[in-house]
């Protein structure tokens, strides 16, 4: 099955092309520059050099939110009208669980984070059962301290990808050392993860 993945939800821009489960090639820009101006090139761009034909394609995933109302709009627009015009399947995810999977052999709680300004975050909690990425906590829109109170009330052990140096003072003045983070290539959307 031939997939192109779209996630344009953040700062973050990444798009790749997979034939079942193989990336054949994977996009990934982080700047901040308006995606509408990139998306459809690097769409073309990635899908020649993979050598995978628009009409091969026979799904579009695209990155469903929290995020970006611009990026996400931009994205959207695009997946359905990909997959409108080549009559194939589309399908949405959590921009989440995306950051989530890019934290991998663990099984602690994986927090992933989007700032959604004055102290807020977009945040789920997502832990690997059986090879699997499951949705342990729901997505949501919450206080920063809020959830990190949360957190600790749960006394498990969990790792918090894209959370930024501010973020990681507030969970640090929290948690104290018991907090984990992962690095900062773990907090970019992955097209392959997608």
């Amino acid at each position: 099955m031939k997939i192109l993945a779209i996630d344009t939800s953040n700062k973050a821009m990444s798009v790749a092309v997979t034939d079942n489960g193989e990336v054949l090639g994977e996009t990934t820009l982080n700047h901040a520059r308006s995606h509408s101006g990139q998306l459809l090139p690097v769409i073309e761009q990635l899908m020649s050099q993979s050598g995978v034909e628009p009409t091969a394609l026979d799904r579009v995933v695209v990155a469903a939110g929290p995020g970006s109302y611009t990026g996400l709009r931009i994205g959207v627009t695009t997946a359905k009208t990909l997959a409108y015009t080549l009559n194939i399947q589309l399908v949405g995810v959590s921009s989440l669980a995306v950051l989530a999977a890019n934290v991998r052999d663990t099984h602690a709680l994986v927090l992933p984070l989007m700032d959604a300004r004055r102290q807020n975050v977009f945040a789920g909690g997502y832990q690997w059962v059986d090879g699997r990425l499951r949705n342990v906590i729901q997505d949501r829109h919450i206080a920063l301290t809020t959830l990190v109170d949360e957190v600790q009330a749960l006394r498990q052990p969990a790792v918090f990808v894209g959370a930024d140096a501010t973020m990681r003072e507030t969970i640090l003045a929290r948690l104290g050392h018991g907090a984990r983070f992962a690095d900062d290539v773990a907090a970019l959307p992955r097209g392959s993860r997608l």
